[in-house]
């Protein structure tokens, strides 16, 4: 659950990238590996199937089983038929010591840094969560910040529910957290179709000022705050009171509900001679592909745009498959040449597996019948509009094309930095997503830990990215040409011997603005908060 604070300290939600219980999620990959070894405590007392433990006192730190002695041995097992694979689940009645012996294991022969891991003995741990969470290196990247920021584990059907429809119970609202402890500052960033927030007219820039009567702006009550803005079960009622961008307060009761998103929520053709193409993409997940597809085609109808604006944003990422539809959408055959996408590379155990992942064609059947041979737009460049929620498999679209000598012209911020993926492994109904390797492209780049910026990013040597730093706008909706960072990407390309000017005027009206004046909302960097399944790079079987 999300949490706003009561403190006056700087703390983020739970589910927030900034939060320390959220820094875990990255890259995603479903891929069936062996699972965990041997350690002990209690003797056989707490296995009792088969697999011969050694006691606590014999526990040897560094001694590992195979993982597979332990996959699938579970404290409590499922029953019925996966609906993921339309199979018997496969559990069988095991302990909660060979659940944790499976996650030690499996990090061992898997984690990208399994030298880093402490090893510590299951036997000593008896929540299976919190011994995952400790799974995990502790170093840092250069600026200062964790090197594995992406390690989280969730439920099986939870992950499943999420990453194929983005299906989730809430009003069809995404917030922006500005700021989440006093003064606090929570604005509508994007609203789904057909939700209950659209059916309310809540619409991009609109603050929550109450929540269920509570102040939220500078008031305590920090667990009102969160289930009001986050409800957890469909059915429930909160009465939010919105104020309009013109200053205006209104309440409106939310109803919760089980909700789909609608990963490309707006298409169209923008420019002096709607010669430009723009695509708001807001999630890698299963239906994206007939929204691309879709997309793409609606752009090729009356003989292609000239230029492409791709705005990720807010895209965390998702199926690595999609991201790789979409840059061969942009780029098409002759720009790709034959050349890889990315190639995942494994840790020094598994280097063998090290495998390069295509450019795809053509649908892997998500949501477009297998095998159907996608459309193109043959572009040589794109306008990417980035900001800090733009991650993993939004940053392979970047990293990818500059791989093939696509120009990546970069209007926002700087983005999140996860060049890694996960095999998301599922085990007794606990799906666990632990860093396995590494994304390169075409030209052997990876290094972006600390992510994409404008002008100045991290980049393949001898090759500044181009772009414009630009604060969010939400005092336009998303795809109005004059949004701040749309409308930077369209002077970019109008204006080539000054093309950041518009940014730099823009920048300079607002330094020093207050975040409570309306006009600041042109110029501001919020969080968007979505679940950890909704941000990596996800390879499915079917890919």
């Amino acid at each position: 659950m999300p949490m706003i604070k009561d403190s006056s300290a700087r703390e983020w939600p739970r589910f927030h990238p900034l939060h320390p219980s959220f820094l875990r999620l990255n890259a995603i990959v479903i891929f069936g590996l062996s699972a965990l070894a041997g350690c002990g405590g209690g003797g056989g007392s707490d296995g009792g199937n088969g697999v011969t433990y050694l006691d606590d006192t014999g526990w040897v730190a560094g001694e590992f089983k195979p993982a597979s002695d332990f996959a699938d041995r579970c404290a409590v097992p499922r029953t019925g038929i996966d609906p993921s694979t339309n199979s018997a689940y496969p559990d069988r009645l095991g302990t909660g010591l060979d659940e944790r012996n499976f996650i030690r294991s499996w990090s061992n022969e898997t984690y990208l840094w399994y030298d880093e891991i402490v090893d510590r003995n299951p036997f000593d741990h008896n929540d299976k969560l919190e011994y995952f969470d400790l799974l995990k290196t502790d170093a840092k990247t250069a600026s200062g910040k964790p090197k594995d920021q992406f390690h989280f584990h969730m439920p099986t059907s939870e992950y499943r529910s999420l990453s194929q429809s983005g299906t989730s119970v809430g009003y069809g609202v995404v917030w922006s957290i500005i700021e989440n402890s006093p003064p606090r500052e929570v604005l509508v960033t994007y609203v789904e179709p057909g939700s209950p927030a659209a059916s309310a007219n809540l619409s991009r820039g609109q603050r929550v000022v109450e929540v269920d009567g509570h102040d939220l702006i500078n008031g305590s009550g920090a667990d009102v705050f969160n289930a009001g803005l986050w409800p957890s079960e469909s059915g429930e009622s909160h009465t939010l009171r919105i104020r309009e961008l013109d200053g205006a307060e209104r309440d409106v009761t939310l109803i919760a509900e089980n909700a789909e998103s609608t990963p490309v929520l707006e298409v169209a053709r923008v420019g002096a001679n709607n010669e430009v193409g723009y695509i708001l993409f807001n999630d890698h997940i299963g239906t994206a592909e007939a929204g691309l597809k879709q997309a793409v085609e609606q752009l090729q109808a009356g003989g292609g745009v000239a230029d492409l604006v791709l705005d990720v944003r807010y895209n965390g990422g998702g199926y690595l498959a999609i991201a790789s539809q979409l840059a061969y959408m942009i780029a098409g055959p002759g720009q790709i040449n034959g050349r890889v996408f990315e190639t995942m590379t494994f840790n020094d155990k598994r280097s063998a597996e090290n495998d390069p992942f295509p450019f795809l064609d053509e649908a892997v059947g998500f949501s477009v019948t297998k095998g159907q041979p996608l459309p193109n737009l043959g572009l040589d460049r794109v306008f990417v509009l980035t900001g800090p929620d733009t991650c993993s498999a939004s940053e392979s679209i970047i990293n990818a094309l500059r791989g093939v000598d696509v120009e990546v012209i970069q209007i926002g911020s700087t983005t999140c930095g996860k060049p890694y993926g996960f095999y998301p492994e599922d085990n007794c109904g606990t799906t666990y997503f632990t860093i396995q390797f590494q994304n390169e492209n075409a030209k052997g780049f990876s290094d972006y830990a600390d992510g994409f910026s404008p002008q100045n990013a991290v980049s393949n040597p001898g090759e500044p990215l181009p772009g414009c730093e630009v604060g969010d706008d939400f005092t336009h909706q998303l795809g109005d040409p004059a949004e701040a960072r749309l409308a930077a990407a369209l002077h970019y390309r109008a204006n080539p011997d000054n093309p950041c000017s518009l940014a730099a005027s823009s920048a300079q009206q607002k330094m020093g603005a207050s975040l409570a004046a309306p006009s600041s909302l042109s110029a501001v960097n919020g969080r968007v908060i979505k679940s950890p399944a909704l941000q990596g790079r996800v390879v499915e079987r079917r890919e």
